[in-house]
């Protein structure tokens, strides 16, 4: 069965975002990482994998993907074989929005949120 297993929250300034998930809400830093147009902060609440994250640019695709501003960015649903989920969500007619044969495959969710698919234990070393 799929399950959320984490949820990435796009901000406009990571190190008070950051510092506020762990110091007034107690969550457990589990990481920082930086990829080509964005830096994130992870954290665990001992269940769910919680990313901040901070793109350089408002212009970047995946930037823009969950709109303008700070937003909740996506969420990441977890799945025994993400090949037959991939092939269930283009059923539904859902937008692919990165790679289909790399994780983790984001799309766009019937309503317009943007969710991602990805293996079992993907977020349980809290990073994305």
């Amino acid at each position: 069965m799929a399950r959320i297993a984490h949820i990435a929250v796009k901000v406009e300034d990571l190190d008070p975002s950051a510092e506020f998930y762990e110091k007034a809400l107690g969550f457990t830093p589990t990481g920082k990482s930086r990829s080509e147009d964005r830096s994130r902060r992870s954290f665990s609440d001992g269940e769910i994998n919680l990313t901040v994250l901070r793109y350089d640019s408002e212009d970047a695709d995946l930037a823009q993907a969950a709109g303008q501003g700070p937003c909740i960015h996506h969420f990441a649903i977890e799945v025994d074989d993400v090949a037959k989920y991939v092939a269930q969500v283009r059923e539904f007619g859902c937008e692919i929005l990165s790679d289909p044969t790399k994780v983790p495959v984001k799309f766009r969710a019937p309503g317009g949120t943007v969710a991602e698919i990805v293996p079992v234990g993907r977020y349980r070393k809290g990073m994305e």
